[in-house]
């Protein structure tokens, strides 16, 4: 395939990202190197002499600040350099040597947390009264003092900190299992033609409307991680083991509430989404019912989850389509987010086409006094309009907190992180289903739409009870086996997709294969983060210009507040089970509609 893409010299400059925004050359960006890594002497001067004054304490996150500026920039530039082609010695070389850099700059600051939790709290507010300057610092102080419980003795950290690498154990034999021993038999179609079984073709093969590819491509997998069963479980109960032996060092609870606390999430809201999705798992079981009668099976079984209920709607949509599409889906954000979309497409911020070596996929990268770049791999479908509006919903979110928020507070945390990028989609999706009269194409667009609610908000909170459950397992002294596991997932498909389905052995062996039970309780961010960004959608739609006005500001919100309160301030209180129901609602009544289309 390499061969018939071009090699990236070849790239028409129009669709590449401009690097250069960042910096003009290779050399200009060694030379900022070479100057920071001189500043890292300066961190470690201050190391003992946080309790002396506040003003030294504001030079200290000042010089952060500095430092957090150029080291993105040098970040970005290598990091970017190195996706346009992978196979680029020069540019491995850069990443690795900004890989040491940030490596040392962790080091030099290693004294900084202790430092901070060991000043007196009077001590510490007669520094922010005898140093104004001191104040825009005030909520990073108090985010690094808040874990001051969480933090044990100097010994006891060092102890827990040469104890990391072990604890990255589990997910480093999972990958090297999963990725990298796991071979699987070839699977055929109904012609008896092989077709490979990957990580990577295991999708797209459930998708095939061969239904002998698609069952013998399910058994094929299942089969191998059938064989390893035993020793997956081994793993995750040890990846379990260790988040509750590190939540109970910092005196936390449970390991759910030491995940969720590094974020400023309240486990109420984790809890609250399995109990909400719950009262909506009739919908769920609607929806089965119903593509087991649009496939015309006798019985529906868990390979047939992924194959498309409305074919035959493939449609192309060249790059300068996909763009204006985008504007005329976003126009409800208003003229200024429009603005700033159309400054993205025109000045070189998107990386558009594949060429040989180029980093697969798509992502946003943010980069602080300069602008967001996006990497895509476009290839004129409409699953790449969705997208480039998805990325740019990231760049966007990034680029406003940037230009709104000091370098301190414009990062925002993981739980708002696909909010602005979802919404764009469900933007995208009503307007595609305004803008047709076509029965057979609004029912695909239908089928697309409620895929994603299947497979985010359901499917990553079946994920999120299983995680929970295997916690409380660990912490309640009992023992993860590969029986006990397949019987507790066995149950939760049950539960989550109904009776009308075929409840087939090789599904209960699906917890062996997801990466992300090693992520420690990530999977529900999806599903909140999903929830929210259909509810701001239909209210931008409903209300018009105060959403949108509410919207911005929280997409210029970077952390300078907890996420559930940034959120809140856009109108959605993630704090109730309302967002999760009302999006839930959605899925029912689009659910209700494709099966009215589909009769008529």
């Amino acid at each position: 395939m390499s061969q018939t893409l071009p090699a990236r010299a070849d790239v028409d400059v129009r669709f590449t990202w401009n690097l250069a925004d960042i910096f003009p050359t290779d050399d200009a960006w060694r030379t900022e190197l070479n100057r920071v890594r001189g500043q890292v002497e300066k961190l470690t001067a201050f190391q003992g002499r946080l309790g002396e004054s506040g003003a030294t304490l504001l030079k200290l996150f000042r010089l952060e600040d500095e430092l957090s500026l150029s080291m993105d920039k040098l970040g970005n530039y290598a990091r970017r350099k190195s996706d346009e082609d992978t196979r680029n010695p020069i540019y491995q070389e850069m990443s690795a040597q900004f890989m040491n850099l940030a490596v040392s700059m962790g080091e030099a600051s290693a004294f900084e947390t202790p430092e901070l939790l060991a000043i007196p709290d009077e001590v510490l507010e007669g520094f922010f009264a005898a140093e104004p300057g001191l104040e825009h610092y005030r909520l990073a102080v108090q985010r690094v003092r808040r874990q001051k419980e969480h933090t044990l003795s100097k010994d006891c950290e060092a102890l827990l900190a040469a104890a990391g690498p072990m604890s990255q154990a589990p997910d480093d034999i999972f990958s090297m299992l999963n990725d990298a021993d796991m071979v699987f038999p070839d699977a055929v179609d109904t012609d008896g033609k092989p077709h490979p079984v990957t990580h990577g073709t295991f999708v797209p093969l459930l998708q095939s409307a061969d239904r002998t590819l698609r069952q013998s491509a399910f058994q094929s997998l299942y089969s191998v991680y059938g064989q390893f069963r035993n020793t997956s479980a081994a793993i995750l109960s040890s990846q379990m083991k260790q988040l509750q032996f590190f939540a109970a060092a910092r005196h936390y609870p449970s390991a759910l509430h030491a995940s969720l606390d590094q974020t400023e999430v309240p486990v109420d809201i984790y809890h609250n989404l399995i109990a909400a999705v719950r009262e909506n798992l009739p919908a769920m079981h609607d929806y089965v019912r119903l593509r087991k009668r649009l496939l015309g099976v006798e019985d529906l079984h868990f390979y047939d989850l992924y194959t498309p209920m409305v074919a035959g709607q493939d449609v192309k949509v060249d790059y300068e389509e996909a763009k204006q599409l985008a504007l005329d889906a976003l126009a409800p954000m208003g003229e200024d987010y429009l603005a700033l979309l159309r400054e993205g497409f025109q000045n070189r911020w998107i990386d558009v086409y594949e060429n040989q070596g180029k980093r697969s996929g798509a992502y946003s990268a943010g980069a602080y006094g300069v602008h967001p770049y996006v990497l895509l791999n476009y290839t004129d479908t409409l699953d790449d309009v969705f997208t480039l509006v998805h990325e740019m919903g990231h760049a966007l979110h990034s680029y406003l907190s940037n230009q709104k928020q000091s370098v301190t507070y414009a990062n925002y945390v993981i739980f708002v992180a696909e909010v602005a990028s979802t919404c764009n989609e469900a933007l995208l999706m009503q307007h595609l289903l305004k803008t047709t009269t076509d029965k057979r194409r609004r029912a695909y667009l239908i089928n697309h739409f409620l895929e994603q609610f299947r497979g985010t908000l359901y499917r990553q909170t079946m994920f999120a009870e299983f995680e929970l459950w295997c916690s409380e397992q660990v912490r309640q002294g009992e023992a993860l086996t590969a029986e006990a596991l397949s019987a507790k997932y066995r149950q939760l498909n049950r539960d989550y997709y109904g009776e009308d389905i075929v409840l087939d052995d090789e599904i209960a062996l699906e917890w062996a294969r997801i990466p992300h039970f090693y992520y420690d309780f990530y999977v529900y961010q999806y599903a909140t983060g999903f929830s929210a960004a259909i509810a701001l959608s239909q209210r931008i739609l409903r209300e018009g210009k105060p959403a949108v006005d509410d919207y911005l500001a929280f997409l210029s919100g970077g952390c300078s507040a907890d996420p559930v309160t940034l959120l809140k301030g856009a109108g959605v209180d993630m704090a109730s089970p309302a967002p999760v129901s009302d999006a839930l609602k959605l899925f029912a009544e689009l659910t209700h509609e494709l099966e009215t289309l589909c009769a008529e």
